[in-house]
């Protein structure tokens, strides 16, 4: 599929996403358990804000706030109904702020999890998770995006049914899942499981990957897993959270500095990831930090685990090589290249 996305690939070595949403709003005043998407009706000043703000620092793709603008999530708060305007509201605000400069920049309209389980682990349907889906993504192609990225995922069947819905839209996908669970993802999928399951979606993808996790460290070696799994032309997406979360003052927040997130960028390019952000805690002060980095850097040698957690910090068992779920519980230890 030609697209601005792959225009963008086939031109440069990486692309740098931006950071994170919900702690970025949060330091703007939004409460917990408020949901921030509906501040795309009423507080649009502060969602150009961000937007802006990670423009400034040098994103060449920022994602919609509508990460848990589904129907299903929605219903939490009684705004199922205003799912499409939610949607393309938030793009819209995307697109202004991308087209108020004269480089390229990409909007991507996030999409992330139900919130609930599918069939036949959950009760909700796959035909009715497709219809969620879909939905989004009409609403985010109607305001403006260049792309959908499906974010946050654990279960196979749920990146099924987003993939599938969000092809109704026939726009560029990219797909990341979450694996924070001892290096696999809550439903335990495996890095290196991931790119063949990505092969098997029901509509094809621009680009799939990781992101959110436990650490820039533990990215980093999913990253690693993935790329030594995938087709050398698998474009792999690392958006990592901007350290470890730390409980300070009454708040939440990340320990992960702007020199830590620079070096993750670096070594998420020399483990093959062509687009590269951040995810919880990371602001346009991270961010900006990324770009220069990455602007000065060449790629280099791809890090073995042992430098990934000399430079960025320990990992899980299963990104060293040893899975201790293989056969019944027994320690497995892979060959390394």
């Amino acid at each position: 599929m030609s697209s601005a996305l792959s225009e963008l690939l086939s031109a440069r070595p990486w692309l740098l996403a931006d950071g994170a949403t919900g702690t970025n709003f949060f330091a703007m005043g939004l409460q917990a358990g408020d949901p921030p998407e509906m501040w795309n009706l009423d507080a649009p000043e502060n969602v150009h804000a961000l937007h802006r703000g990670f423009v400034e620092a040098g994103s060449d793709i920022i994602l919609t706030n509508s990460f848990g603008a589904n129907r299903r999530r929605l219903m939490l708060h009684n705004n199922q109904d205003q799912a499409f305007e939610v949607n393309k509201a938030a793009a819209e605000i995307a697109r202004a702020e991308a087209d108020a400069v004269e480089r390229p920049v990409l909007v991507a309209g996030s999409m992330g999890p139900t919130g609930d389980i599918l069939e036949p682990v959950g009760e909700l349907t796959h035909a009715e998770a497709v219809e969620v889906f879909t939905e989004q993504a009409a609403g985010l192609k109607a305001g403006g995006a260049d792309l959908l990225w499906i974010e946050t995922l654990s279960s196979q069947e749920e990146a099924a049914a987003a993939v599938e819905g969000a092809a109704t839209a026939d726009l560029p996908i990219a797909i990341t899942l979450s694996f924070d669970t001892a290096g696999r993802t809550m439903m335990g999928i495996s890095p290196s499981d991931w790119p063949g399951i990505a092969t098997s979606l029901p509509a094809s993808v621009a680009a799939i990957g990781a992101n959110c996790g436990v650490g820039a460290s533990e990215l980093v070696a999913t990253v690693l897993n993935i790329t030594k799994s995938a087709e050398t032309d698998t474009v792999v997406i690392s958006k990592a959270n901007a350290g470890i979360p730390e409980f300070k003052d009454g708040a939440i927040c990340y320990n992960g500095t702007p020199e830590l997130m620079a070096d993750y960028a670096r070594l998420a390019a020399d483990s093959g990831a062509r687009i590269i952000g951040g995810c919880c805690g990371t602001s346009a002060t991270h961010i900006a930090a990324m770009r220069a980095a990455l602007d000065a850097h060449k790629r280099g040698e791809t890090p073995s685990i042992d430098t990934v957690i000399a430079r960025l910090g320990e990992v899980s068992d299963l990104a060293r090589g040893i899975d201790k779920a293989a056969e019944g519980g027994g320690r497995k230890r892979r060959r390394r290249a």
